[in-house]
């Protein structure tokens, strides 16, 4: 059996994302890095969906890929840990929706959506200390993108 590596291709290619404005502070920052990462990788097509906060990206993203016009979507949000369990319920229930969403529908659905403790560890994550988060989801969501474009013969 041989072995199918991914390449970060993105010409030709139609990549959805799905961006949420609350914590737009970082969020903007996530979604420039994306961008930038798609643009050098071949510049795909892109279509943007900005929605009100995180809860709101898994009916986006669904939106998008029922189009059909989508080889995969980024999502991207920012998840501040609170004093109360709420965000590790949302943080769970975006990522459910997601993981079915790609299962579902065999679109390529990348994870973009911090969840840090607090709001500088959030700007660390979106390109100050720990590189741009957006920027890794979208190199993984092409390298994704074209593994499965192999596996399927495409």
């Amino acid at each position: 059996m041989g072995e199918i590596v991914g390449t970060p291709d993105g010409a030709g290619k139609h990549v959805g994302i799905v961006v949420a404005r609350w914590n737009e502070l970082v969020t903007k920052e996530l979604l420039e890095g994306c961008l930038d990462e798609l643009r050098r990788c071949g510049g795909p097509e892109v279509t943007v969906v900005r929605v009100p906060g995180s809860w709101e990206i898994p009916l986006a993203a669904t939106a998008l890929v029922e189009r059909g016009e989508v080889d995969g979507v980024v999502a991207l949000g920012c998840i501040l840990q609170g004093e109360t369990a709420h965000a590790g319920q949302l943080a769970g229930d975006v990522a459910g929706a997601l993981m079915a969403l790609q299962n579902a529908s065999g679109v390529p659905v990348a994870w973009g959506v911090l969840t840090p403790e607090t709001a500088a560890q959030a700007l660390d994550r979106a390109g100050l200390k720990h590189g741009n988060k957006g920027r890794e989801a979208a190199a993984a969501l092409l390298e994704t993108a074209s593994a499965l474009e192999q596996l399927r013969g495409g």
